[in-house]
């Protein structure tokens, strides 16, 4: 390994002068400086990343704390699993590295918080991806001294990287609307923040709209769980005169929506359309291809990472704010145009 006494040495300049070459400093000219740090990429030289993190007081870890009891696929599913993916990916561009945080402390009477992890594992700052963001533990964290930020959540103060909740779901209703459909019904996920914006989404597209009220017509099932879907989607056609669409909360529930009206003889598009949502491999190849709306997961990753960079390396003069990702809509063949 070579060191800053060979790199000394070889130049014939003096320690001290090498430590300052390598560190950029204003003491030495640019001349200078190049010179010896042309001299130590050639003797192969690589820096101290341990003495660099002491000196910046920095890690360079980022603390990711994922939590979601609702999805079956945890992490294994293309919309989470493309979040961490393009957040790990943009992070260690950087010279970051990811790492979960657990609140599991082993031989301890008492669990470890979320804060006291990223503080005993000294964590640089934390991404946060939750069903429950009023979580006691969450807060804690969130308005604790460790730069955070939030996916699909807004906390005063926090930067929040936000998918189109609000508006995805009502530009699916639109769509349909503008096709001719009047009765859509829309089978969610379960009661979490995300499912509560796109029902808002849904009510304030149905009037937009004009569409009628249909009682009943509004069922929850589980997210990424094809066979709860199935089950709401045969309780809807229970209630007798069917819908002309049905919206499903993401594009694995709705397998079982497409198998449950199959097996009460329906043919989609023909008697009855359907739309998913999220844009998840499986829409595309399916057929007949399904009509979503595709989240960008990658953006969201990958800004959440760049957000956390600026707010870890520029403290003094980072300022919170919400960014917003559009989706878009993928037009398929589960929904038809009526008169």
């Amino acid at each position: 390994m070579v060191r800053i006494k060979d790199i000394a040495e070889h130049c014939h300049r003096s320690t001290a002068t090498v430590s300052k070459a390598l560190h950029d400093s204003p003491e030495l000219s640019p001349q200078t400086i190049e010179k010896i740090k042309r001299c130590a990429r050639k003797m192969g030289y690589v820096p101290n990343a341990y003495a660099q993190a002491l000196k910046l007081k920095r890690s360079y870890s980022i603390g990711i704390v994922f939590y979601d009891s609702t999805t079956k696929g945890g992490l294994r599913h293309e919309f989470f699993s493309g979040i961490l993916e393009s957040l790990k990916f943009t992070a260690e561009e950087n010279g970051y590295a990811i790492t979960f945080l657990s609140r599991n402390k082993p031989n301890s009477p008492r669990p470890r918080t979320y804060y006291e992890a990223a503080q005993f594992r000294n964590r640089d700052g934390v991404i946060i991806v939750s069903e429950n963001f009023e979580d006691p533990e969450i807060v804690e964290l969130v308005h604790s001294n460790i730069p955070a930020i939030t996916i699909d959540y807004i906390f005063p103060g926090t930067t929040a990287i936000r998918s189109d909740n609000l508006s995805g779901t009502g530009k699916l209703v639109d769509y349909a609307a503008s096709l001719g459909h009047k009765t859509i019904a829309y089978i969610h996920g379960e009661r979490t923040d995300v499912t509560k914006k796109r029902r808002q989404s849904y009510t304030e597209a149905r009037e937009r709209n004009h569409l009628p009220i249909l009682p009943g017509r509004i069922k929850q099932a589980e997210y990424h769980d094809p066979k709860s879907s199935g089950r709401e989607t045969k309780r809807l056609l229970a209630l007798g005169e069917k819908p002309t669409c049905i919206l499903y909360p993401d594009d694995v529930s709705i397998l079982g929506g497409l198998t449950a009206l199959k097996e009460a003889g329906l043919e989609i598009p023909e008697d009855v359309s359907v739309i998913g949502y999220d844009g998840a491999e499986i829409s595309c190849i399916n057929r007949p291809m399904v009509t979503t709306w595709v989240q960008d997961s990658e953006e969201l990753g990958s800004k959440a990472a760049e957000e956390l960079i600026d707010a870890i390396e520029h403290p003094d003069t980072y300022v919170p704010k919400i960014v917003k990702v559009s989706g878009k809509l993928q037009p398929g063949a589960t929904i038809k145009a009526i008169d």
